[in-house]
Formats: C-alpha cells, structure tokens, sequence
C-alpha cells in the first residue's frame, strides 16, 4: 500500500533547515516535520498532508515491524536462526521511504531492509529462511519489485544503477532505490554507483540509512563532512534528513523519486538515525559505545513521537492502539510456528554449486567436514 497524498513537493535547493530539536553536540541541519516531543512543523522545501487513517497507518507499519523484528532476535537467541541484523530504532526511516515507493518502482534493500520489505507486500516470514540458511532468500523479487538481501556490502547500489539505467533505456517513469548503510558509504562500489547514474543521469535514489555506527566504527572514521554532502562532488543533489521522522522521510523520498522518475537523474538521501539494538546478533555494542548514548537516541524513538502525536491531535484513541497490540501478538505467533516449522539446514550444501564440474579441493574440504559432523555425540548415543 502506497500511502496517498501529492503534497511533497520537490526540493528548490539541496540544503536544509536546521531543526531546532537537538541531534548531539553538532546539532546537524535536516530535514524534520516531526519533532521528537510528537509536535508537527512545517519546511519550506517539503512538505506533507495524510489523512488520521493514512497516520494510523504509518504508525502500525513501525509497530508491527518492530514487533516481528523483536520476535525474530529471540528466534536467534533460542537457537532457531544463525543470525539476525536488527533494525530497532530506523523504523521511521524504513516505512517512511518504503511507503513512498510506487508498485512500479524498484528495491535494492541490504540485509536490514525489513521495513521496507513489509511495504512491498513481502512475508515477514519469508526473510528469516536466508537466516536459518534454509534458502537464498525465499521471495521472487520481480513479484514485488524487491531485490533479495545483499549481504556483500555496498554492491547493491551499482546493482541499482545498472537497473536504473535499464529503466530510463526502456523509457519508463518508474524509479529505483538503493538502500546502504553509513559503513557502506565508503565502498568503491558505491562511488561507482554514483558516478555511474550521475553520468548516465539514472533514475535512482539512493537512500542512506546512517545509524552512526557501521558495526564498531563511528561516522566519523567514515566521512569528514555530512554523508549527504558526498553527492555533489558527483554532481547530483543530496540532503540529510531526520530519519526517526516518518513523516519527513516519507516526504522527502517521495519527492526524491518525484524527480528521477521526471527525468532529473540520482539523489542522495542521508536518514540520521541510529540503531539502538546490536549490528547483528553477534555483535555487543557495550564494547564500543556507551550507554548514555543510546538513552539520548532513545529520546528520540520514531514510534513513540508518532504516537505522541496521534494522542495529542485525537487521531487515535485507547482501542486503536489496544488492537494493535493483539494484532503485534498474533504476528509474533505466526512468526514463531513458521519458523519453527522449517527444516534444519543441510550443512554439507555449502559445498554445491561452487564449482560447475566439481573441484577437487572442495571435495577434499567436504569430506574433512563430514568427518568432523560425524565426530559429534549425539544426545541418543550420549545416553
């Protein structure tokens, strides 16, 4: 569901106002229509009208998508998944962007997209095969116009650009996205996916998700000015925006895409966000970040300021926000049976399909792993 509204208006120039909400020390200039205490305010470069329903809306797009996401860290932890990239706190900068997208656009998520999955109509179910190493990815991504997950860092944006320029050769007003993630910014590929749709004035978006931290390294290992000020050394605009405001990303990705589908060529958006939860579930933040840090971010929560909002303006009354509730736990449920409902992994398909006619080196390496499989005790022949 695309939320419907024609209100976002395509921006006059590549800055942005300075919010008057603090951000940390440097107080960074972006774009916000929400403010975290719940309050709206106006921009003069974007903007957005959305009826109650199209609110509520958003606001059950971040909570059951949190929901699942948490669901599926305790998965992890249980033992049912090898591994989760959680996307606790970047809910707003996912639906926002993901809800501005039309049918006919196309995604190339990274591996933390799930909000952006749950706006393309994609199974919440079906992107935690990958994880359990069941299968490669367990969606068709031309069904939905949403690429499977890329774990390689970065690819995903030349991925994008060569599908955009496809697009434009095809002469259709469609538009493509390409999400990353601040760490990402400094692969080649993506400077190569710049140039590429600068030259080519592709009709791609590139939608940079900066939760500050790519893995243990802060943004400032990555970048000496603001990630979004990067585009205009390729020669397209960029723009940093709040990305704990649904409302500002869903007006500035719409404009965005606005402008490539019209022929404009790339853009460059920045969502300053932050990922309150761990990089992946192997990972432990408390070694590198500290916990003040997060209480400040947490000030900030997307969802709680759009809840702020809906209360204040009586939008949303105390039965809404219940059946959500029971509509967050049926999800959880449905989650937890069809996960557990899968089959165990095959650990020696690892070994397939690396080499077309076979190869003797993996053969070697598959039978040392078999062996090493065969030495466990199992818990019958432990007894």
């Amino acid at each position: 569901m695309t939320v419907d509204s024609t209100a976002a208006r395509k921006p006059r120039r590549s800055s942005s106002k300075r919010s008057s909400a603090k951000q940390g020390p440097a107080e960074p200039q972006l774009v916000q229509l929400l403010t975290p205490e719940g309050k709206r305010v106006e921009h003069p470069d974007y903007s957005i009208d959305l009826t109650p329903e199209e609110l509520r809306g958003l606001y059950r797009d971040m909570v059951l998508t949190r929901r699942f996401d948490a669901e599926a860290t305790t998965l992890q932890r249980q033992g049912e998944l090898g591994l989760w990239a959680s996307l606790l706190g970047q809910e707003a900068a996912q639906i926002g962007s993901g809800r501005a997208l039309r049918d006919d656009d196309y995604v190339f998520p990274t591996y933390r997209e799930h909000g952006v999955a749950w706006c393309r109509d994609v199974d919440p179910t079906n992107l935690l095969g990958m994880f359990r190493g069941v299968n490669n990815g367990g969606w068709d991504p031309n069904t939905n116009n949403f690429h499977l997950y890329t774990i390689v860092i970065g690819s995903q944006a030349l991925h994008a650009t060569g599908y955009a320029m496809g697009v434009a050769k095809d002469g259709a007003d469609s538009a493509v996205i390409a999400y990353f993630g601040d760490g990402a910014s400094s692969q080649g590929d993506v400077a190569e996916a710049f140039t590429f749709s600068a030259v080519y004035n592709a009709p791609v978006v590139f939608f940079c998700q900066n939760n500050q931290w790519a893995i243990s390294e802060p943004t400032e290992k990555q970048t000496r000015v603001p990630l979004y000020q990067r585009a205009q050394g390729y020669g397209f605009p960029g723009v940093r925006v709040d990305g704990n405001d649904v409302l500002a990303c869903l007006a500035v990705t719409r404009a965005a895409l606005d402008r490539a589908r019209t022929g404009q060529g790339p853009m460059l958006i920045e969502a300053f966000t932050y990922r309150m939860g761990a990089h992946t579930t192997s990972d432990d933040p408390t070694r590198y970040r500290r916990d003040e840090e997060r209480e400040m971010w947490e000030a900030k929560d997307p969802i709680l300021r759009l809840r702020t909002y809906l209360t204040d303006e009586g939008m949303a009354d105390e039965a809404f926000f219940a059946g959500l509730e029971e509509e967050s736990d049926a999800l959880a449920k449905r989650v937890r049976d069809v996960v557990r409902a899968m089959p165990d992994p095959d650990h020696m398909a690892m070994f397939e399909h690396t080499y077309a006619d076979g190869h003797a080196l993996v053969d070697e390496e598959r039978a040392a792993y078999a062996e090493y499989q065969a030495s466990f005790v199992t818990a019958e022949e432990g007894n």
